[in-house]
């Protein structure tokens, strides 16, 4: 029988299994137009949530790994910069894939983990003590987010303008 914190990292493994499949349906046939519109100056594009999802995933495969092979390593607070965001040479599509990459790695290095390994703890500068299933746990809620705030982008930018009467029965909040 599995311990209850690896039944419970089962969910959030499927979730981040899926996401790069999500986005690798939604991204590669949207025109740059789509891609690059941002609602408001202080708001993020599809090429920018995209530039962001790939280098979140670059530091939490990095950090599960540390979780895994080390005792209780540090973890240091997540600071976002300008260059996170892959700066304006960022195309949304390379991202996309290097997402997928990283996410697919990621993936396989935790299926690959012992059941116990859900279980490990790294020590977060800000948060304390944090498991593994706790860290995937929160990866796969901030892929939902982002996964909806990239579908309100879509949505208000390619097709809300152009349903007419019908914009009364919806609201897009990209």
């Amino acid at each position: 029988m599995q311990p209850r914190a690896a039944l419970e990292l089962q969910p959030a493994l499927t979730l981040l299994e899926k996401t790069p499949i999500v986005l690798e349906t939604l991204l590669p046939d949207l025109p740059q137009e789509i891609l690059e519109w941002k609602p408001s100056e202080e708001r993020w594009s599809i090429r920018e949530v995209m530039a962001h999802l790939a280098d979140i995933e670059e530091l939490y495969g990095e950090r599960a790994q540390r979780i895994v092979r080390e005792e209780r390593p540090a973890l240091a607070k997540y600071v976002p910069s300008a260059k996170l965001l892959g700066g304006p040479s960022a195309d949304a599509v390379e991202r996309m894939v290097r997402f997928g990459l990283l996410r697919r790695g990621l993936v396989a290095f935790v299926r690959e983990a012992p059941a116990s390994a859900a279980l490990r703890t790294g020590m977060h500068e800000e948060l304390g003590p944090v498991t593994l299933a706790q860290m995937l746990n929160e990866l796969a809620n901030h892929d939902l987010g982002h996964l909806r705030q990239i579908a309100e982008l879509y949505r208000a930018r390619a097709f809300y303008p152009n349903v007419g009467p019908f914009q009364r029965y919806s609201n897009p909040q990209p």
